[in-house]
């Protein structure tokens, strides 16, 4: 006996020792992972939080009839083809008027961006009795000088290796000393959609893109998920050929790769059905097989959790089955399901490979209005920016990661809140 005893107390140092190391691999591993979630989120942020301001230059625009070519009694026909362009060109000549060479014209107008007209014409739209008068207008510049002002353009660097010329930065030397130079909030950001120049890109479109893409995915997998996970756990036959043959598949399919699934869309609802590419519509369609075994196989678990006694109280008092499922289990199960359908909508909001394949990576300006509109999503735009090879992209691609991680975030979170809310211990 003693023999045994001191044999194992011979042994307790190593296996302490080997405890302690154990447990410092889990936390350096922990401490690991969390350092370069950090990172990441630190470079995403630094990154995408000049996205949020943008550059603005003060112009003196006089907005006479004869230059516009037309009046305050115009139709908004008239208006909307009205000479804007030369008004603002005719600002920036005012302005500098000693340049008269066409490269330096080009130059000087490409000091702003081609939005400027346009922000012009919708006020005169908005306000026809402007015509006569003289304006002073805060326009968004050119995305190279937004980058400059924003530091990512060395001006003591060669004049070859940069962007901006060195007569543009004395011109911007003497736009700055007359306070014709600001940064204001980026509310283009939010706003429009997406565009050829980074000045005048926005998520707009493609956040309503991917909310009607995400409503039609809930709209179909929510009731049909939950409707198969109920039959398959209170009404399926056990121990059947084909109920395991089911169950098998599904569990398979939630493992299966989200490019498979749009190579099914292709197939089947594009070049079989012959549905409009990419529109919410098929997005949804999508997405929604993608989601179906998340959520059947979370609706199914929350299903069986549910202890037998309520199922044995109900049928013991006179109620079917159908009636006991449906206003017995089903209402304590809701809680587990609607968790398990949001992870999978969080799931869904972030998916790029099932969209590409079907189409919704085209470019889109117009914000869509119903779920048949030519649309993008918010990942397959942020897939867009990314490889676009202007700088001021790289920004906005960061910004619109922010915006949505921020999403995805807070679904995760609501799920989370739901679960502990509505947690019921049997």
């Amino acid at each position: 006996m003693s023999t045994t005893t001191e044999k194992v107390k011979a042994t307790l140092g190593k296996r302490y020792a080997k405890e302690k190391r154990f447990r410092f691999y889990g936390f350096a591993s922990i401490a690991l992972s969390l350092l370069f979630l950090v990172l990441l989120l630190t470079d995403i942020t630094v990154k995408g939080l000049p996205a949020f301001s943008s550059t603005y230059i003060k112009l003196d625009m006089q907005l006479d009839a004869p230059t516009l070519g037309v009046n305050s009694a115009s139709t908004p026909e008239q208006l909307r083809r009205a000479n804007y362009n030369t008004v603002v060109l005719n600002s920036l000549n005012t302005l500098f008027p000693g340049v008269t060479q066409r490269k330096e014209k080009k130059a000087l107008k490409g000091l702003v961006s081609g939005d400027a007209q346009y922000e012009l014409q919708r006020m005169v739209m908005d306000n026809p009795q402007l015509i006569g008068t003289m304006q002073s207008i805060w326009v968004l510049a050119d995305d190279d000088i937004d980058v400059y002002y924003k530091g990512n353009i060395d001006r003591t660097a060669p004049e070859a290796d940069r962007r901006i010329k060195d007569f543009q930065l004395v011109w911007l030397d003497k736009l700055e000393a007359e306070g014709r130079i600001d940064s204001q909030f980026n509310t283009t950001f939010f706003t429009r959609g997406d565009s050829r120049e980074p000045e005048q890109a926005g998520i707009l479109s493609a956040l309503v893109g991917s909310f009607y893409t995400l409503l039609v995915t809930l709209s179909l997998s929510f009731p049909i998920g939950v409707a198969a996970a109920l039959y398959l756990e209170e009404f399926a036959p056990k121990n059947n050929f084909w109920v395991d043959l089911i169950e098998v598949n599904i569990n398979n399919l939630a493992a299966v790769p989200s490019i498979v699934f749009g190579l099914l869309g292709l197939a089947v609802f594009i070049q079989l059905f012959g549905l409009p590419r990419s529109a919410p519509l098929i997005g949804g369609l999508v997405l929604t097989l993608m989601t179906l075994p998340t959520i059947i196989i979370a609706a199914r678990a929350a299903l069986r959790a549910v202890p037998p006694s309520i199922r044995e109280g109900a049928l013991g008092i006179g109620a079917s089955k159908t009636q006991t499922v449906f206003q017995n289990v089903l209402p304590l199960a809701m809680p587990g399901i609607l968790t398990g359908t949001i992870i999978g909508m969080a799931q869904a909001l972030g998916e790029t490979a099932p969209l590409l394949m079907i189409g919704m990576i085209a470019f889109i300006m117009d914000v869509p209005d119903s779920v048949t509109s030519p649309s993008t999503v918010l990942p397959v735009q942020i897939y867009l920016w990314a490889d676009s090879p202007e700088r001021a992209f790289t920004e906005r691609t960061s910004a619109a990661i922010m915006v949505l991680l921020t999403f995805l975030v807070s679904m995760n979170l609501i799920a989370v809140i739901l679960r502990k809310r509505f947690e019921r211990r049997w």
